[in-house]
């Protein structure tokens, strides 16, 4: 989708946002794949309420953009906009053992950042890809920890409310790969309570965790992280492992031969070619498990 209205656009340079006509979707996602559309960049907080009203009145659909790392999007000529916070300059300020941060700031960098002033307790997400909103949104973990165990406090924009609120950590309900946050909910910036800890400690961990994503996953190829979610007491990885399918194809799009619950984009693998891999393989793990695997991948149809 398109924004040519010269109104339109005046009242966007208004609000801070800037607009990007024609961004494609395969440069802002880890997977390489996406279709185009334009991408409006939100550089102040406080002008969401006022920009989805604005797009609601021009009857524009839009889509909220974090990292672009667990992230499956269609091909072609999008029917939406992109929305995308742009991180401040200071992203992480520390108060203590509270870390304010932005929810565009990047999580690896967020981590090694308090880690190197003695705060620690995510070390297992050192290597996880993307933005500390996404990690948010979708419960983040690795290694026995999750970042819900951290929150203490969220800002973000309530579609319901259509307002910006702030919820204690009580009042959201952290599960596994889930949270109680509604699907278009806009996280904005989290306060975490993180543990001290020596930071000659926290990089012993961080080495730890690093070297078992090198020895498993395929860190230098074009994935979206784990495809599907671990079915209660067992491993999606092991199941589409142990049927044989590592290296299973649909045109570019394949199963990773260092996990199976990777799938990668070995060239040019389009939207089709993905969604067509993973419904092969989740036919497959239902007709010899009986186990109905669950997209952990977010997937956004053209």
């Amino acid at each position: 989708m398109r924004i040519s209205d010269p109104n339109l656009i005046g009242r966007l340079t208004e609000l801070r946002v800037e607009l990007r006509q024609g961004a494609k979707l395969s440069e802002l996602t880890s997977l390489g794949i996406g279709g185009t559309t334009d991408l409006l960049r939100i550089t102040k907080h406080e002008t969401i309420p006022d920009l989805l009203q604005l797009l609601d009145a021009n009857h524009i659909p839009n889509k909220f953009l974090g990292g672009g790392s667990n992230l499956l999007v269609g091909d072609g000529e999008l029917l939406w906009v992109v929305l995308q916070l742009v991180p401040p300059e200071s992203d992480v300020v520390l108060e203590g053992n509270f870390a304010h941060v932005d929810a565009a700031a990047d999580l690896g960098r967020t981590v090694t950042f308090c880690a190197k002033r003695d705060l620690g307790g995510m070390e297992g997400l050192i290597g996880v890809p993307g933005t500390v909103g996404g990690a948010l949104r979708m419960n983040a973990g690795a290694y026995g920890m999750q970042i819900g165990s951290y929150v203490r406090e969220v800002k973000l924009y309530r579609a319901a409310t259509r307002q910006i609120e702030t919820l204690r950590g009580h009042q959201i309900s952290f599960e596994y790969r889930h949270t109680s946050f509604a699907p278009d909910d806009m996280m904005l910036a989290v306060i975490l309570e993180l543990p001290s800890k020596p930071y000659n400690e926290i990089l012993k961990g961080i080495r730890i965790c690093n070297e078992k994503r090198r020895s498993s996953q395929p860190l230098g190829q074009k994935s979206a992280g784990c495809i599907f979610k671990n079915p209660p007491g067992a491993s999606a990885g092991r199941m589409i492992d142990e049927l044989g399918l590592k290296g299973l194809s649909v045109g570019d799009a394949q199963v990773s031969d260092r996990h199976a619950n990777f799938f990668v984009n070995t060239s040019r693998a389009s939207a089709k070619d993905m969604l067509a891999l993973i419904a092969d393989v989740r036919e497959r793990v239902q007709k010899a498990y009986g186990v109905g695997l669950e997209n952990e991948v977010v997937v956004w149809n053209a």
